[in-house]
């Protein structure tokens, strides 16, 4: 499920004349028991809410005072997220005659007029106090607090976040509150400018009209309503060419809706699809999104707003992914050096059950990633393939290989992105692998920085045209994963083998140390035929990523005066000098049957 929680404002919302009616009550609990929470946000004093509703126990917990209160129905506690208010001020509304002045624990509501000498209150003081209206209800509190700091507070507690929210009111104070949440409602008999700031304008008023969002809540998950918000997708980039479309930068929007994204993205290697996907990673962060990242390289370990887990070293457990996952902020990057290629579709499999068990408690993680996907879920029977969840949106699969892909989880993708040039063969081949007619008449050249999206439509199941997207660059450039190379694992088509002329020897180097050891130990023709070839600059260019190192290893290559042993040793130099050798490299089987599809020589 995307949205867990449904917070409400109370009064001319889910109540009208300070009652909920009975209908409305039914349907509350047919929300409760769905499995979501329904949240009580009101600017009344907590007192007289308790007085006035007979039903607390409905509420999974209760924000009143306009944000400065949460209570517990269950354990009746109530904490204060704001200090009490200043004696001072109550003392010098008093003496203006103030006839109607409430004092609460946390705020003093009055109505108008009685604003002006709040405000002349206030002012004479010189105290710190903000002033907030609710019809012609007046409050007046400390600053920072309002019904969107109340909503988060509580949210917290429960360990559920703000992007699995739906906030529904009638007023003023209800802008925080909308804002706060991922999705916004307002009843029929809002106000004009929360009407038109709110994405759902409900068709009946107060409780008749939470009891339709309700409705349409369970009916899709508001799914339908989703469709046409589009201020929660994640931004790919911009469109570029046409007529009415510069070159890159400025054209419309291209982005992805979390309730139908199954992205496949894909291109060849160094075309910048690590790039794109730090971009993604980037922004979901920014917009508070949490994202599950399984991650067969270490890629992308240097990302500092997610946690790493596992190494070279120690595979990650599932059971610690769910455990990390459990504080709402939290991004995990799930590091599966250390797990096998044969190992990963079973391990995948347990992942993915342990990931679709949270997000049916509280949809989250918000977006899942499988970096070099085809691990996880190969062409052939697998176990991953037997877990795949009929709704796995929103979710991002990335490969070198569309063909190597189950037909099962092709069948899933909605959006192809190619990323870089290539990106043409890599959309026909993903076409070709899953059974759709490619487009006839595909775009020019894509360039660096660009890709290549082709759409699929929810309602027929056709594909779009495909456009070029400038892709929206990161902020931070990605740095490579050093450690990783030295003496991590890289996966087989990624590993170096050292074949020779006749293709007689199958020695994996999944590591530059382990690269460097078999380069003293295989003989010399063996060590040559891939020095003329390029193979060195080759793998240390597309694969390692280091274009320096490349550049050095290519000047040896076509350096016809070295031999063999010097060739060596001038390659052992350049790739010392950039990369830290361990005192005690871990050096597992470098036999690697059956990986003669793999990259390398």
């Amino acid at each position: 499920m995307r949205f867990m929680v449904l917070a409400s404002d109370y009064d001319n919302t889910l109540a009208e004349d300070g009652r909920v009616s009975d209908a409305t009550w039914d349907a509350i609990d047919r929300l409760r028991a769905s499995g979501r929470h329904m949240i009580l946000v009101t600017g009344r004093e907590l007192d007289d809410l308790l007085t006035l509703c007979d039903r607390v126990d409905r509420f999974t917990l209760i924000v009143a005072e306009n944000g400065g209160v949460i209570y517990s129905p269950v354990t009746r506690e109530r904490a204060l997220l704001a200090p009490p208010p200043p004696p001072a001020f109550v003392k010098a509304m008093k003496a203006a005659g103030v006839r109607h002045l409430g004092v609460s624990q946390t705020l003093v509501a009055t109505v108008r007029p009685y604003d002006e000498q709040a405000h002349a209150a206030i002012r004479d003081l010189g105290l710190d106090l903000h002033v907030v209206y609710n019809g012609d209800a007046v409050m007046v509190l400390a600053p920072g607090i309002n019904k969107a700091s109340g909503l988060l507070s509580a949210l917290a507690q429960l360990s559920l976040s703000p992007r699995n929210a739906v906030g529904v009111g009638d007023a003023q104070n209800d802008h925080p509150l909308l804002d706060a949440c991922e999705m916004s409602a307002a009843v029929s008999n809002a106000i004009p400018a929360l009407k038109s700031h709110a994405d759902i304008v409900l068709t009946r008023e107060c409780g008749a009209g939470v009891t339709e969002l309700i409705d349409a809540i369970l009916a899709d998950d508001l799914a339908a309503q989703s469709e046409r918000v589009a201020r929660r997708n994640l931004l790919l980039g911009q469109r570029v060419g046409g007529d009415s479309q510069p070159e890159e930068g400025e054209g419309e929007p291209e982005t992805l809706a979390p309730q139908r994204t199954v992205a496949l993205i894909a291109g060849q290697s160094g075309g910048g699809k690590s790039t794109l996907i730090t971009g993604l990673m980037e922004r979901l962060v920014a917009a508070g999104y949490q994202f599950c990242a399984l991650d067969p390289e270490g890629d992308f370990d240097t990302f500092e707003n997610a946690l790493p887990i596992g190494d070279a070293e120690t595979a990650p457990k599932a059971d610690d992914i769910t455990r990390l996952l459990h504080q709402p902020s939290q991004s995990v990057l799930v590091n599966l050096m250390r797990v096998t290629f044969a190992d990963r579709p079973a391990y995948c499999a347990s992942v993915l059950a342990h990931m679709q068990q949270s997000r049916a408690l509280t949809g989250r993680p918000h977006w899942m990633l499988f970096d070099e996907a085809h691990h996880f879920f190969p062409a052939s029977i697998n176990p991953a393939d037997e877990v795949l969840p009929d709704q796995l949106a929103p979710a991002l699969f990335v490969t070198v290989h569309p063909e190597q892909l189950s037909p099962r989880l092709l069948d899933r993708v909605t959006v192809f992105i190619g990323a870089g040039p290539g990106a043409d063969a890599s959309l026909e081949e993903f076409a070709r692998a899953a059974g759709h007619d490619a487009p006839g008449d595909l775009p020019g050249e894509i360039k660096p920085g660009q890709a290549l999206v082709w759409r699929r439509e929810p309602d027929d199941g056709g594909w779009n045209e495909p456009v070029v997207v400038h892709v929206e660059p990161a902020k931070t450039q990605r740095r490579r994963h050093v450690r990783k190379y030295a003496e991590g694992m890289l996966i087989p088509e990624r590993s170096f083998y050292f074949r020779g002329p006749d293709d007689k020897l199958n020695l994996r180097a999944h590591n530059l140390v382990l690269f460097l050891e078999l380069a003293e130990g295989v003989d010399e023709d063996t060590w040559m035929f891939h020095l003329r070839r390029g193979d060195y600059s080759t793998w240390f260019r597309d694969v390692i990523g280091d274009t320096s190192l490349a550049d050095d290893a290519r000047a040896v290559e076509t350096n016809d005066g070295l031999s063999a042993k010097e060739s060596i040793e001038a390659i052992r130099k350049a790739v010392e000098e950039r990369y830290t050798q361990p005192e005690n490299p871990v050096l597992p089987n470098i036999l690697a049957p059956g990986s003669k599809d793999g990259d390398g020589a």
